[in-house]
């Protein structure tokens, strides 16, 4: 009698590919130029800003080339920095009835050979937040020191580099109407359009112009 012993197991393919994607994202920077100017412009005004008067006395000079950084800055951030180092972009648009529209793009799924790394995304973040805390830093400490001539510089670079912060932080949220969803998903919310009457809900939304 001959047995025949069947083997029931499956070839049982391994993806990877998952695994190579999470290393490649955490290996390292993928776009090192526009890492580089992210950072570069922003904290060249900075320093500039601390030490002009180590270089020159002139003020023109120091507010002229401060100013052409800021500048720099925000068009390289809200062009280029972001579209590649986290996916995000915003920008603003007239249609044809001549309204102006405001656009926040977040990319939905990037490929793995041009998806951001979390090194590359991290730089973005810090640079993005730390450099208007530190101009807000100096408002203050211009106006307390009575240095009232440098703070139209220092209102306009806390200006141009929270524009780009408020952009990116609403494209990463997903833009208004996410937030309405999530605002509309809350216990406080839901507790009280189930528990008040219907007219009361009205007169309320009414009155905060809802």
């Amino acid at each position: 009698m001959k047995l025949t012993l069947a083997d029931d197991t499956e070839d049982v393919s391994l993806d990877f590919g998952n695994e190579e994607e999470l290393a490649l994202r955490k290996a390292k920077i993928r776009h090192p130029l526009a890492t580089f100017f992210h950072l570069f412009f922003r904290v060249s005004a900075i320093v500039t800003y601390l030490f002009c008067d180590w270089f020159s006395k002139s003020f023109v000079a120091c507010f002229v080339v401060i100013l052409l950084l800021l500048s720099f800055d925000f068009w390289s951030v809200k062009n280029v920095t972001g579209r590649l180092l986290v996916g995000l972009r915003w920008w603003n648009q007239i249609d044809e009835d001549g309204k102006s529209h405001w656009v926040y793009e977040a990319k939905k799924v990037p490929s793995s050979a041009t998806a951001p790394t979390e090194v590359e995304a991290r730089i973005f973040w810090l640079g993005l937040i730390i450099c208007p805390v530190i101009w807000t830093i100096f408002f203050f400490s211009t106006l307390f020191s009575l240095k009232l001539k440098w703070l139209a510089l220092v209102i306009a670079g806390i200006s141009l580099q929270a524009a780009n912060l408020y952009g990116y932080v609403h494209c990463k949220l997903g833009g208004l109407r996410n937030l309405q969803k999530i605002a509309a998903g809350f216990p406080a919310q839901q507790i009280f359009q189930r528990d008040t009457p219907e007219g009361f809900q009205k007169t309320v939304l009414k009155g905060i112009g809802t």
